[in-house]
């Protein structure tokens, strides 16, 4: 499960992908815009830049904007960003590894083996999206939605 922090991102940049290339947008214009607490997501858009998915402009007409277009930012690396490594289970992970308690060997252990595949669909899934998919599906079910009649009346 992704965390608000997470969610929030993807709120942010959404909109940020919204703008003209290259357009700075004010931290409090996003924060209004995703009804995200201002200070939270000044530690988001931090982390963002930091991790390459954000370019910022100090002084007058600054701001956040995407340090790539939206189809080349995939969903993956913002998580990964966030969240960490994508590991269902602490003994999969790569930045946050530890041994399982309950866990005899490793090696031969059922859990880890079928989080394996867990591990490696959710990587491929989320690495395969990008910051365009979302925005795209988000457009096509609100038109899909605007375009049903409400034969019910």
């Amino acid at each position: 499960m992704i965390s608000k922090k997470t969610k929030y991102a993807l709120k942010a940049l959404y909109h940020l992908a919204e703008q003209p290339s290259s357009q700075p947008v004010l931290i409090s214009d996003l924060a209004k815009a995703g009804n995200i607490p201002k200070k939270f997501l000044e530690f988001i858009l931090l982390s963002l830049r930091k991790g390459g998915i954000l370019q910022s402009r100090i002084g007058k007409g600054g701001g956040y904007y995407l340090a790539s277009p939206p189809s080349k930012i995939t969903l993956g690396s913002i998580v990964r960003i966030l969240e960490g490594d994508l590991a269902p289970v602490q003994c999969l992970s790569e930045t946050n590894y530890a041994h399982c308690d309950e866990c005899d060997d490793e090696a031969t252990c059922g859990i880890r083996l079928v989080m394996v595949d867990v591990n490696r669909a959710l990587a491929q899934t989320l690495d395969s999206l990008t910051l365009a998919d979302m925005i795209e599906r988000s457009e096509n079910e609100k038109n899909r939605r605007a375009n049903i009649v409400d034969y019910s009346i």
